[in-house]
């Protein structure tokens, strides 16, 4: 297994990394990719990727941190340069449920990843809430083939999820989808093809069925992929493998 999106600079998990990573490493996750959200924690995230050979990250500001860490194309594509374990661009996007900064700043600083992400030819990792129709248009205007579109932690609607397809995203899904009340999710993953399909935690928060109410961390990323092989109706086992090779092929070209 492979938990694609988790922050392993944030308490628990950081103060308690020999432990996350043994009880990882136990339930057979091989890799897991830690998210850099602001310009300061990424020195957490370059020092985390040196801890342990599983670990691997990203550069990128968080919507919600846009209004203090701004960044140009050029910054970003720097900072990803400084490692090969910096596999990412993000994470990025829009969120306009919370406003915690400006759109046209978020949009700008969206737009900087974008361009970072088509230059370096490295996925775009993207989080949007309540901003389907702007993060669809602004992707749709920068679509080319080294674009390489993820979409984190995906709680979007399925005309959302049918729009992005077509222009070759890939989805990951979180604990969110093992709530009882995330019916319409579960439906919309189910139409998703098992080959624009990844897992994720995004640790420490939204710990999935049966662990709510306790910190998230990449262990449970088996949850998740039991609930999704449900959804997709084929064994958690050959889903691993399919989810596996779909990371694998997204940030390593491989296969």
């Amino acid at each position: 297994m492979i938990d694609s999106h988790c922050h392993l600079d944030h308490e628990p998990l950081n103060s308690n990394l020999k432990e996350v990573l043994e009880r990882s490493k136990k339930n057979g996750v091989e890799k897991i990719l830690t998210i850099c959200t602001t310009i300061q924690g990424y020195q957490n995230i370059m020092s985390l990727i040196e801890k342990d050979e599983m670990i691997y990250g990203t550069f990128g500001i968080h919507p919600h941190e846009t209004k203090d860490n701004k960044v140009n194309k050029n910054q970003i594509v720097e900072k990803i340069n400084l490692n090969k374990k910096i596999i990412g661009v993000g994470e990025t996007g829009l969120d306009f449920y919370y406003n915690n900064s400006d759109r046209d700043v978020q949009i700008k600083s969206f737009q900087s990843h974008i361009e970072a992400s088509i230059e370096l030819n490295v996925p775009l990792i993207v989080h949007s809430r309540a901003a389907e129709h702007e993060t669809y248009e602004i992707l749709y205007k920068n679509k080319c083939d080294r674009l390489k579109i993820l979409m984190h932690c995906f709680t979007g609607s399925s005309e959302f999820a049918d729009n992005l397809l077509k222009i070759g995203a890939v989805f990951s899904a979180s604990g969110i989808i093992t709530f009882k009340n995330s019916l319409e999710l579960q439906n919309t993953f189910k139409m998703i093809p098992l080959d624009n399909l990844l897992v994720e935690t995004d640790s420490p928060f939204l710990a999935p069925i049966p662990m709510r109410g306790k910190k998230n961390e990449p262990s449970f990323v088996r949850y998740t992929l039991d609930k999704l092989s449900n959804l997709k109706n084929i064994s958690a086992e050959e889903l691993d493998k399919i989810t596996t090779k779909n990371f694998n092929k997204l940030f390593f070209n491989e296969g």
